[in-house]
């Protein structure tokens, strides 16, 4: 089980980067598809009508899979789209193929949709994966918040109608209540606490999705604060700020999990060692699907979510619309319907899936906003309100594969 993974957005620089350098200079031709090009959202659904959409996501996400094909496929069908969701194991998989087929010219390619952000995002946007503009014509992107900062950049790269938001996800430490005692408040004080509880913490490996993040949190919290760290990449900041993090982590290692001589190799390896009570923490960007996990036994009874005095990382999922696909009239259908009160909502049940809504409640009529209202509290989960208080931004895109690879090169290696 892993909640948020639209990405394993580290993995995307090593699979991709051969495939992009070479794509770059076509990236202008990309996406040319002007047979499929709309004028009006009427338009979008007649020509939808028919066509069958492939949704290319991470498939380890149980309770993921079980809302696409239980919620969104009979949804989409009364539309008449035909959506097939593809299961991956990581999304440069969706990635590397469109990437593959913008070489070759298909125009009717393998993939529609892509579940998306962070680095698979900007490396696509860069090498012209992704169909761009597209998004003013939902009518359901009235629904958000055109000035949300989480909808306007996926880690610092401008989402400029290249990719429709889905739900929003806040980076979450998660403890066990009834073995941890003397709770933490501050990222320092947890590696504190690390130090102080040999072998009972640890972290996924980056490139891991959710490893990498936790690097880029102890980050923020030795430079004093994610406003000490430009969100723009440049080297003079790469080696100002790093060398403080990772001797900061190297100092950690020996206090991990076997003593960090091994890492979890991702998130859900780390779900695993939380679960059997190997560790007495474990860390998701999608904290919404914890009351499910509790409730079925997977997690202890005694599982609370900490939140930080400085806050934690916050960010927004996305469908991408590869431009390659063949069927963008029947992927732009679907988005606009996952923009939907009533598919937000549906995803937004703890059991169902529990993901945070992209919606502005206030764009909504008073029915439409009563149906968020209603959803079931969690014991586990405070409100998403609580949860991305103080919220960190993301560090762009081009700052994920140095701090990973030095990580490796320092602290794996050491």
């Amino acid at each position: 089980m892993n909640s948020h993974h639209p990405a394993r957005a580290g993995l995307a620089a090593s699979l991709t980067l051969g495939l992009v350098a070479a794509l770059a200079a076509c990236s202008a031709e990309a996406g040319a598809s002007s047979e499929q090009s709309y004028e009006s959202w009427d338009e979008v659904v007649a020509a939808a009508e028919g066509q069958t959409v492939k949704l290319w996501m991470y498939g380890g996400d149980e309770q993921g899979n079980a809302y696409v094909n239980d919620v969104l496929v009979p949804a989409a069908a009364e539309q008449g789209v035909t959506l097939e969701q593809v299961p991956i194991a990581d999304t440069p998989d969706a990635l590397n193929r469109i990437l593959s087929e913008v070489q070759a010219g298909e125009t009717d390619g393998e993939v529609d949709l892509v579940w998306v952000n962070g680095n698979n995002f900007g490396t696509g946007k860069e090498a012209g994966a992704w169909e761009c503009g597209w998004t003013d014509l939902l009518p359901n992107m009235a629904l958000t918040d055109p000035a949300d900062p989480l909808l306007l950049d996926d880690f610092g790269t401008p989402v400029d109608g290249c990719e429709a938001p889905w739900h929003k996800a806040q980076f979450t430490f998660v403890y066990n209540s009834d073995t941890v005692t003397d709770v933490p408040s501050t990222l320092d004080e947890l590696l504190d606490w690390a130090r102080a509880n040999p072998g009972r913490f640890t972290y996924p490996a980056p490139p891991d999705f959710t490893g990498s993040v936790f690097v880029r949190e102890v980050l923020y919290s030795v430079s004093g604060g994610y406003e000490n760290v430009p969100l723009a990449y440049s080297e003079d900041a790469f080696a100002e700020l790093t060398p403080t993090l990772y001797d900061e982590l190297t100092d950690l290692a020996p206090s991990l999990w076997r003593g960090g001589e091994t890492y979890p190799q991702n998130s859900n390896e780390l779900n695993e060692l939380f679960a059997n009570g190997e560790v007495d923490f474990t860390m998701t960007y999608g904290p919404a699907t914890l009351t499910e996990l509790v409730a079925d036994g997977t997690y202890p009874a005694g599982t609370k979510v900490l939140t930080l005095d400085e806050g934690t990382v916050g960010n927004a999922s996305f469908l991408g619309l590869a431009s390659t696909s063949g069927s963008k009239a029947g992927a732009m259908v679907v988005a606009n319907l996952a923009l939907s009160v009533e598919q937000q909502v549906a995803k937004a049940e703890p059991d169902v899936w529990g993901q945070f809504t992209v919606l502005d409640l206030d764009q909504l009529s008073d029915e439409e906003r009563a149906l968020f209202e209603a959803l079931p509290s969690s014991p586990v989960v405070p409100s998403y309100d609580v949860l991305s208080e103080n919220a960190n931004p993301e560090l762009a895109a081009a700052w994920v594969t140095p701090i990973d690879e030095a990580w490796r090169a320092q602290v794996l290696a050491r």
